[in-house]
């Protein structure tokens, strides 16, 4: 179990002040490889925090991810969510059940890079394997 003293560490870590709704949101984060939107972050949060707002979970969402303690993923125009994860990894998405789940490194390979524009560095790559379940 991801205990409040290694959420502590964490965001110390981080550089992110710690504070009691920060650690709770870590904590559900952090105790297991996840990617949750921010909705079911907050629902799991308010198991053990009832008093920590949606507002505030967003906006410690947007700072972890800023600190890059989660990143964020785009996995369809209306729905994104935070893999605790953030060394580089693909992702497979069933577009039926909203499902996320990590692929194996030996599932999936890029090889090469695209030509960049002049003035500008390549930050980092998302592949996101989108799929349907069959016959729906």
């Amino acid at each position: 179990m991801y205990s409040p003293s290694d959420a502590i560490a964490c965001l110390r870590k981080a550089g992110v002040p710690v504070t009691h709704q920060r650690i709770e949101i870590a904590r559900v984060l952090f105790s297991a490889p996840v990617h949750m939107s921010a909705d079911q972050i907050w629902e799991q949060v308010k198991r053990s925090a009832p008093e920590v707002s949606r507002a505030t979970v967003y906006n410690t969402l947007k700072l972890f991810s800023e600190k890059q303690l989660v990143r964020e993923l785009f996995v369809d125009p209306q729905r994104i969510v935070y893999d605790s994860t953030t060394t580089p990894h693909f992702h497979l998405y069933n577009m039926d059940t909203g499902e996320v789940r990590d692929l194996a490194a030996d599932e999936i390979e890029v090889i090469g890079a695209p030509r960049l524009p002049e003035g500008v560095e390549l930050q980092e790559v998302d592949v996101i394997v989108r799929v349907r379940n069959r016959g729906a």
